[in-house]
């Protein structure tokens, strides 16, 4: 079985043609719409792409069981979800633009 351990195991990884087919596939499935959004009630879908300019990214596909911890579950359609960047980073802890809150509210001494 793969490891995805190391940083270029993990970018091997996503410019597989495996994981970009099945990325397509759970793009197409959720409908290209961030499904934490829409648990919350909210809708975020993908970008349109205008003809000469860049398409700007707004949706990710998430492993729900990351594949350095589940490598059998890196290519499972059922364990991917498509999230916005903003429900992405906040599933994975990552906040910018504002401050962490801390871990703990005691007084130093």
């Amino acid at each position: 079985m793969t490891e995805y351990k190391s940083e270029e195991q993990k970018r091997n990884f996503y410019k597989s043609g495996a994981w970009n087919k099945l990325r397509q596939q759970a793009l197409d499935r959720d409908n290209r719409e961030c499904q934490q959004c829409k648990r919350e009630g909210k809708v975020h879908v993908d970008s349109i792409k205008v003809e000469g300019e860049r398409k700007s990214v707004e949706l990710n596909v998430h492993h729900k069981y990351e594949i350095e911890h589940y490598p059998q579950l890196a290519l499972v359609l059922d364990n991917l979800e498509t999230l916005c960047l903003q429900c992405h980073n906040k599933m994975h802890d990552r906040v910018f633009g504002e401050q962490k809150k801390k871990k703990w509210d005691d007084e130093r001494w």
